[in-house]
């Protein structure tokens, strides 16, 4: 066991699974930290662990300047807080089975000891399997289902992957904590999927326009579209209809924006351009 391990208290469900997110390189429409947050305050699950790894964390970087620095809040002389590096477990029960919500920040260096610290604390646990939640922002249409690709850890869960409308991920590049966690898995025999759910952003530079970028900042649409997967795996029958109400509030908003982009600016064709990416644009319905 990691000596980075805190365990206050052990599940005794029959069945355990974990959703993971992290304040991260891939959190677009704070898909991997505002998601797990959301489910902790939703489900009122309680914190039983942590991992305390200040080691895997840097103060600064030349020319990061407030970039990696704690932030601190001073009031008349003296430190009224000051922020530290979190990395929870909270746990809920539904039904039989034991949820739990692991939300952390991705670590700077020793990402093998990070990586060797979270396994040991999901197998002390007994977690069946860890769903990790993040975003990637690109042009899509925001009525739409969101696009989510995958990645796992463990060959045979290919055939199960293709029941839940994702599109297996042939991303190569920097890889994030997501993907780093999902190799490591596959070293232990752990069971884990990385969900990225696509968030609109659309860039208008080239069309002159005053408002240049439009994204989701806080994308409920991907939050919902990840969690009836989630919940159908896990097979929790959660409830899932105050996520569904916000995504639907966003995609009104959107439209909103969209009139009033459109109004201000008819001569940009801001619907024609939208109009165009819904028609490229092929939905994987779950």
């Amino acid at each position: 066991m990691s000596e980075m391990v805190r365990l206050y208290e052990r599940p005794r469900n029959q069945s355990t699974y974990m959703i993971a997110g992290w304040e991260q390189w891939a959190d677009a429409g704070e898909n991997s930290s505002g998601l797990p947050a959301y489910l902790i305050e939703h489900l009122g699950a309680r914190r039983i662990g942590e991992l305390q790894c200040d080691e895997c964390y840097l103060f600064q970087m030349p020319g990061t300047h407030h970039l990696m620095r704690p932030q601190v809040k001073v009031k008349n002389g003296h430190t009224q807080s000051m922020s530290e590096h979190r990395n929870e477990l909270w746990y809920t029960s539904i039904g039989d089975k034991g949820l739990l919500i692991f939300i952390g920040e991705e670590p700077h260096l020793h990402e093998k000891a990070y990586a060797d610290a979270f396994f040991d604390l999901a197998e002390d646990c007994a977690v069946q399997r860890i769903v990790s939640v993040g975003g990637v922002y690109g042009a899509m249409p925001f009525e739409k289902e969101r696009e989510i690709s995958c990645v796992y850890s463990l060959p045979r869960m290919r055939q199960e992957l293709g029941r839940y409308a994702m599109r297996f991920s042939g991303y190569e590049g920097g890889t994030t904590i997501g993907n780093y966690l999902a190799y490591r898995a596959e070293l232990r025999g752990i069971e884990m999927v990385v969900m990225n759910a696509f968030s609109p952003a659309y860039e208008f530079s080239r069309m002159g326009i005053t408002v240049q970028a439009m994204r989701v900042e806080q994308d409920w649409k991907s939050w919902y579209d990840l969690m009836r997967r989630i919940d159908y795996m896990f097979g929790l029958e959660m409830d899932l209809s105050d996520l569904e109400e916000r995504a639907q509030e966003l995609t009104d908003a959107w439209l909103a924006k969209v009139e009033e982009l459109e109004t201000k600016h008819p001569d940009l064709g801001v619907k024609e351009y939208l109009a165009g990416l819904a028609a490229n644009y092929t939905e994987r319905p779950f």
